[in-house]
Formats: C-alpha cells, structure tokens, sequence
C-alpha cells in the first residue's frame, strides 16, 4: 500500500512538472500548480496518445464484461475478458513514465490474471463474478493512474460477498449489478465520478 502512495505521490509531482493536462492527474495539479514547469515537450505527448488508445480499449473492454455479468451472460463476458488480456499487450511501456511503468507493472500482472480466469470460464459465472471483484480493483487503480478517455463511475454493492460488498466501474449513473445480476439488478449506489 505504501508503495501505491508513494508512487501516486511521485506520479503527482511528475505529471504536474510536465505540465501534463491528462484527466487522471487534475485534482494532483490543482494541489501543485506552483511547481509546474512549462516545457513539456512534444515527444512526450505522443507516447500519452499510445497509452490513451491503449486504455480507452481496455475500458471499453472491461465495461462489456460489466454489463455480461450484468446481464447473467458468461459467454460474452468471457469473450470480452479474452479481449482485454489481448489488448492489454498492446500498451506501449516504453512510453511511460518510470513511475507510470512501475505502477504498470504493479497492476497489470494481477488484472490479467483476473481478466485471463473470466475468459476461461464462460460457464461458470459465480466464478467470473470472483474475479471481476479483483479485476474491478485493479481497473479502478489503473484509470486513476493512465485515464479512461471517458468519465466513469465507480459503484458499489453491499449485498455481493456475503454482504462484504463489491465495486466496479460502470459508464453510466444507472445502477447494472454485475455481481447480482438479474437477482437483484439495482442494487448498489455510486460511490465517485471519475473524469
């Protein structure tokens, strides 16, 4: 957890020293806006592009296994999982930030493993459920590191896990459970808007 801080903190203090206007990092400038340094240079800017394109597909991605689950439907949850594992080799490390990859690298291991579970099991959605819990952490950790390219939001279940509770990020303001499904379709209330 400390090295999650820490490497927000630095992340913070990077992306506001190259004057970067990425969403995820807004609330971080605004904090320290008089350590901003105007000569952010274009080479850095492309590599955003990469990573941008990168994560709006992964998001895309992630938000169709949401509304399978959502809608009790392993099948195409586990066609949207082997999707994201896909495209999740297509994000361009080399255009990060040492702090950007360290965090990469912190997240990207345990998402794929979830995403990889959810692919494999089309058939068993108690089990994609298990997994999406885990896999909504890491996405939610992820979008407030590199974006989402979209405004998302993170909703919460306190029913899911033997009333333990769930989170997961979801396009909209209306409530689709994907831990309950059909059972209980509504149930939860948005905790944050990320932009």
């Amino acid at each position: 957890m400390k090295k999650i801080i820490i490497g927000i903190s630095i992340l913070a203090i990077t992306a506001t020293a190259c004057n970067n206007n990425n969403n995820t990092s807004e609330k971080n400038e605004k904090k320290d806006d008089t350590t901003m340094n105007n000569t952010s240079s274009t080479k850095s800017d492309k590599p955003d592009a990469k990573v941008d394109g990168s994560m709006k597909e992964m998001v895309s991605q992630y938000l169709q296994m949401k509304n399978a689950l959502a809608n009790d439907n392993g099948k195409d949850a586990a066609s949207a999982g082997n999707a994201f594992v896909e495209s999740m080799g297509k994000m361009d490390k080399n255009s990060l930030t040492a702090e950007k990859k360290t965090k990469w690298d912190n997240l990207s291991d345990d998402a794929k493993e979830m995403a990889e579970h959810i692919g494999k099991n089309g058939d068993k959605l108690e089990h994609q459920r298990e997994h999406f819990d885990m896999l909504s952490k890491d996405m939610y950790d992820m979008v407030k590191t590199f974006g989402a390219g979209q405004t998302l939001y993170q909703d919460f279940c306190p029913m899911y896990n033997d009333k333990k509770g769930a989170t997961w990020l979801s396009e909209t303001k209306e409530i689709k459970n994907p831990y309950l499904g059909k059972k209980m379709p509504t149930c939860g209330t948005m905790k944050e808007e990320i932009k």
